[in-house]
């Protein structure tokens, strides 16, 4: 696990950042920000990515076209893939993000190829099912032409960070619904998947949290004008494709789950968990120690993040079709 800081380090480290006084609005910042959200210690010195082959394919979407980052080739025909879905409160973000581009540099340069999925994002008009249809043109085009890459088909696993693990989660519902071949594992990272998010196991370090920057707090209001501008509409009408911490999880693959210990988001990770447990799911758990809400993204480069990177690797080589 990620070491330990020392919750004063924390908030301390947090408040250079910004603090909760005189910052925008949560869902505000992150509608401001299309490019994604700010490190949390943008002056750290930080180790590039792998260099490894990339290339960039289009799929043919219902909503138009929808560009797929192809990160490594395939160690060969038994090893498995990943598509992969970018964080940002589906408001922000690309596939250029460091829990995107960084993550995918890796676990390509240990062998498992990566799709990432540049799905649409909800701002300017869109919203749901515009990225949950983006994601799944993502998937369909990643099993057509696995053969193709050299790939297993069955071997596909697909996940995300935040609002993309909830692209990954819905897309899977569809799957089983549509009787479409699943994944061979989800993997997600602090996915927000509850639009009023379950209290964490245990509670918050108060102290830590009232030193996050704004960004990195997620009040009622921020969770539900998120899950609302996703939706298009009240949370009341949202299906289950668009919140699906809210479905029956019956059916769904074996899940690996990535929480963040100081994230006001980790009770919808755990809350998650119970419900797969519940149905019979095999769920595998990783706790981030010391880590904040979008930890892929401010630790890539880091030490810090080395840990949570191990896990998904782990879950990626422990896969079966």
């Amino acid at each position: 696990m990620t070491p330990r800081k020392d919750p004063a380090a924390v908030a301390t480290e947090a408040s250079t950042a910004g603090g909760p006084e005189g910052t925008a609005d949560g869902f505000a910042e992150y509608l401001a920000s299309p490019e994604g959200p700010r490190f949390l210690n943008p002056d750290a010195v930080r180790t590039p990515g792998p260099d490894v082959p990339i290339r960039t394919v289009t799929a043919d979407g219902r909503h138009g076209p929808v560009a797929l980052r192809i990160y490594g080739e395939a160690a060969g025909t038994g090893s498995p893939a990943l598509v992969w879905l970018h964080g940002g409160g589906f408001v922000s973000g690309s596939v250029d993000i460091p829990e995107s581009d960084y993550l995918a540099r890796v676990l390509a340069d240990r062998g498992t190829p990566v799709l990432s999925v540049d799905y649409r994002l909800a701002r300017d008009g869109v919203s749901y099912p515009i990225p949950h249809d983006d994601a799944l043109t993502g998937w369909f085009w990643a099993r057509k032409n696995a053969a193709s890459l050299g790939l297993d088909p069955d071997l596909l696993c697909l996940g995300g960070a935040g609002a993309g693990g909830n692209l990954a989660v819905g897309a899977a519902l569809y799957l089983i619904d549509a009787g479409k071949p699943l994944p061979a594992k989800l993997l997600l990272a602090y996915p927000f998947l509850h639009a009023e998010l379950p209290p964490p196991a245990g509670g918050l370090d108060e102290a830590v949290m009232a030193g996050l920057p704004r960004h990195l707090r997620f009040t009622l209001e921020d969770c539900i004008r998120t899950a609302e501008n996703y939706v298009g509409g009240p949370v009341s009408m949202a299906p289950s494709y668009a919140m699906p911490g809210y479905a029956d999880p019956a059916g769904l693959p074996p899940t690996a789950l990535l929480a963040c210990e100081y994230d006001d988001a980790r009770g919808s990770t755990e809350l998650f968990a119970s419900s797969l447990e519940r149905a019979g799911v095999p769920v595998s758990s990783f706790l981030a120690r010391g880590a904040v809400h979008g930890h892929l993204n401010h630790t890539a480069g880091l030490p810090e993040g080395q840990p949570a990177l191990d896990f998904l690797a782990r879950e990626l080589a422990n896969v079966s079709p």
